[in-house]
């Protein structure tokens, strides 16, 4: 195998080797970094700075659409894109030795499993969903700071601004429902249990359907980066610039559509299904704050209402469980109070976030109240 012909295909080009002491600092730095992050995965300090240190390093010259190092499982090899100091190489050989880590081969070498991906099937499935959970578990290990951004419209929260953001979110929705630890045991040991939980509670086509938006929204990043690119070269044609902004237009609008598309699907499929398990007040109980919590992992823009409007539907279908329930140990609002007092306290909870992230949802979540103010039998449980 020509390994540095596989390298030019990907845009790669070696310029040297690096340094036994540099190699020995980035050993050191990732396991020490993982060992602290994640004490209950079983993983070893020794074992792992070995495991790194065997790993041959490189600087290169490496397209800005792979970001600033790589991973290449050919030949099991880190590159680092040339001009960077050992403190960024560091930090980026995280989320590459990770990648290594996760690998695992058949007996001819053949790489067939890297955590949440499979590469047994004709097409490869799950590369984002495992990008974004690799990434999840880099910006834990670095410790990174959670920053309130805006890409292609949608605005969220995360501690991984630059690197996979939009595709992080959506994969913490699903680690929300299921528990972090099954995410990082999958990801890290490359087993089922991530995707088999997430098949019990989602469903297996609302589980594959996610999957595969992932995917559609990596594969767009890469050509809208492609696109950026080339908008970069010189003596470009006003026809080409013209014509090229107009497609970025479409990529953007397309993410942020099948973002959408994804999150309301995991919302609804999720909450749906789990409310047919809540018998008891504890459930009951347990059943809201799990969905009221997760306001603080959605992406909005400002047209958004799916969450706000499910929201208070399924407080109207909490009070008919609790009904249905002979246990008097939940304190119900009286019914004697004005509806749009119970709503309005509940929502001044519920805004409880920054300004720039909830100012649609008053709006939103007053329409709503007009519509069923009348019904004076909705119970919201504060």
């Amino acid at each position: 195998m020509n390994i540095e012909k596989d390298l030019k295909k990907d845009g790669i080009t070696i310029i040297k080797q690096l340094d036994t002491l540099s190699v020995t600092l980035i050993s050191k730095y990732v396991a020490e970094k993982l060992i602290s992050a994640l004490p209950f995965y079983g993983l070893n300090y020794s074992n792992l700075f070995i495991k790194i240190c065997n790993i041959p390093m490189f600087i290169a010259n490496i397209p800005s659409n792979m970001g600033e190092a790589s991973y290449f499982y050919k030949n099991s090899s880190i590159y680092f894109k040339d001009g960077l100091s050992i403190h960024e190489m560091k930090r980026y050989a995280v989320h590459e030795f990770i990648h290594a880590y996760q690998e695992i081969k058949d007996k001819n070498n053949i790489l067939y499993r890297l955590g949440l991906c499979d590469f047994t099937g004709i097409k490869i499935h799950g590369l984002a969903l495992n990008e974004g959970a690799v990434q999840l578990i880099s910006a834990k290990a670095l410790n990174n700071d959670v920053e309130n951004v805006k890409y292609y419209d949608i605005e969220f929260n995360t501690n991984t601004p630059s690197y996979y953001p939009i595709i992080c979110n959506l994969v913490n929705q699903l680690a929300y429902i299921t528990g972090e630890s099954v995410l990082f045991d999958s990801t890290l040991n490359s087993n089922s249990k991530f995707v088999k939980s997430l098949i019990s509670l989602l469903g297996e086509k609302n589980f594959y359907k996610i999957e595969s938006n992932l995917d559609k929204i990596l594969k767009i990043e890469e050509k809208m980066i492609s696109l950026s690119n080339k908008l970069q070269e010189e003596f470009l044609s006003e026809t080409f610039i013209a014509k090229s902004s107009t497609k970025i237009g479409i990529y953007k609008n397309a993410i942020k559509n099948i973002f959408f598309e994804t999150q309301n699907l995991i919302i609804k499929t999720y909450f749906d299904r789990a409310l047919n398990n809540v018998y008891s007040i504890q459930e009951i109980e347990d059943y809201r704050k799990k969905l009221y919590s997760y306001k603080d992992l959605l992406g909005v823009t400002e047209n958004y209402n799916f969450f706000n409007d499910y929201y208070i539907n399924m407080m109207i279908k909490l009070d008919e469980k609790y009904e249905q329930t002979s246990n008097p140990e939940l304190s119900l609002v009286p019914y004697t109070r004005s509806i749009f007092e119970i709503i309005i306290e509940k929502i001044r909870t519920l805004i409880g976030m920054k300004r720039t992230r909830s100012e649609f949802y008053k709006s939103k979540i007053i329409i709503k109240i007009n519509k069923i103010k009348q019904d004076h039998r909705l119970v919201l449980f504060c």
